[in-house]
C-alpha cells in the first residue's frame, strides 16, 4: 500500500500546474468532462503502465543506491525545469477540434507525456517497488489530477495565478529529491 500512496502523492504533486492539468482545463472548454477524463484516463493507463515496466527492468540491473541517488538527482532536474518554465512564463498551447474527441485528447495525452516528469518518475518509483503498485499508484494520482482540473482547475486558477501553483510543484519537487539523496 506504502508503494501506491507514495506514488499516487508524488504523480500528483508532479502534475500540479503541469501541462496535463493545463490540457485537461482546454479540453474541458471543447468537449464534455466525460470525454477528457475517460481520454486522458486511457492515455495515463497505457503511459503509466510502460513507464512502470521499463523501471522495473531498469531496477533489476542496477544497484539500489545508484538508483536512490539517480531518483534523487532526478527530481531536483524536476524543480529545476519546473523552475525554468515558471522564469519563461510558458503558456498552454490551444489544441485543434475535430475527430473523435476521446482519440484526441487520449493522443494528445500520451504524446504529451512521453518523456515528461510523471513518466520519469513512475519510472524510477518502479525501480525500487513492484512494478504494478506504482503503476496503479501513478495511475490513481494522474486521474485525480486530471479530475481537479476539469472539474475545478478553472476556478482556482481565478484565485491562485498559475505561477504559484508552479512554485509549489518546483519546491515540493526539490524535497523529494533531497529527500531521497539523504535517505
Amino acid at each position: 500500500m506504502y508503494a501506491v500512496l507514495l506514488s499516487a502523492a508524488l504523480v500528483f504533486v508532479a502534475e500540479l500546474g503541469d501541462k496535463s492539468q493545463l490540457m485537461s482545463m482546454t479540453f474541458a472548454t471543447r468537449y464534455r468532462a466525460r470525454t477528457v477524463i475517460l481520454g486522458a484516463g486511457l492515455a495515463c493507463t497505457l503511459t503509466n503502465l510502460v513507464s512502470a515496466l521499463v523501471g522495473n527492468a531498469i531496477g533489476d540491473a542496477l544497484p539500489e543506491q545508484a538508483v536512490r541517488i539517480g531518483g534523487g538527482l532526478l527530481f531536483l532536474l524536476f524543480a529545476a525545469l519546473t523552475l525554468r518554465h515558471l522564469a519563461a512564463n510558458e503558456e498552454p498551447k490551444e489544441r485543434s477540434r475535430g475527430g473523435a474527441a476521446v482519440l484526441v485528447v487520449g493522443v494528445a495525452f500520451v504524446v504529451s507525456e512521453l518523456g515528461d516528469k510523471t513518466m520519469l518518475a513512475t519510472l524510477t518509483l518502479s525501480t525500487q517497488h513492484h512494478w504494478a503498485l506504482i503503476w496503479i499508484g501513478s495511475t490513481i494520482g494522474m486521474l485525480i489530477s486530471i479530475v481537479l482540473a476539469v472539474f475545478v482547475g478553472r476556478a482556482l486558477l481565478q484565485v491562485l495565478p498559475i505561477r504559484v501553483v508552479h512554485l509549489i510543484s518546483a519546491l515540493l519537487f526539490a524535497a523529494v529529491g533531497i529527500w531521497m539523496l539523504v535517505s
